[in-house]
């Protein structure tokens, strides 16, 4: 069962996508069939299959992130006690817990088998640039 690893360089908070690579690890699998398993090993940021042809659909979803979990440093976050990291990374927890750090996609006719407008992206939750280290499993 081949498994590889790439790390993606993110600015901050935002959506980073990474397809191309997912496809280029399916594509040297030479497999007709099977299932591409995408993990991310950190705990404050996520993975999300989402549209790549409109630029304002990431930032919207940043921004409706941003809302729903706003920083410690919010009044409405006073509740909040893992403070020690700074304002954001406590909120990038939760948002990856409403998230997802592993993504399932299946392979037909040796390619992915996302839609027309679908892309693979790494959801940054932290304000710092982070090194983020994505695992690619392919089973057929």
């Amino acid at each position: 069962m081949p498994v590889t690893s790439i790390t993606v360089a993110t600015r901050g908070q935002g959506l980073y996508e990474f397809t191309g690579e997912a496809e280029a690890f399916v594509r040297a699998q030479d497999a007709e069939e099977g299932l591409l398993t995408v993990f991310v090993r950190h705990t404050s940021c996520s993975l999300l299959i989402q549209e790549n042809a409109d630029p304002d659909v990431r930032t919207d979803l940043k921004a409706f992130f941003a809302r729903l979990v706003p920083p410690t440093s919010d009044p409405s976050m006073r509740w909040v006690v893992h403070t020690m990291e700074g304002p954001d990374d406590m909120p990038a927890h939760i948002k990856s817990a409403l998230t997802q750090v592993s993504i399932g996609i299946p392979v037909i006719n040796g390619r992915l088998g996302l839609g027309t407008w679908q892309g693979i992206y790494l959801f940054e939750h932290r304000d710092r640039p982070h090194h983020r280290e994505i695992l690619f499993h392919f089973s057929g």
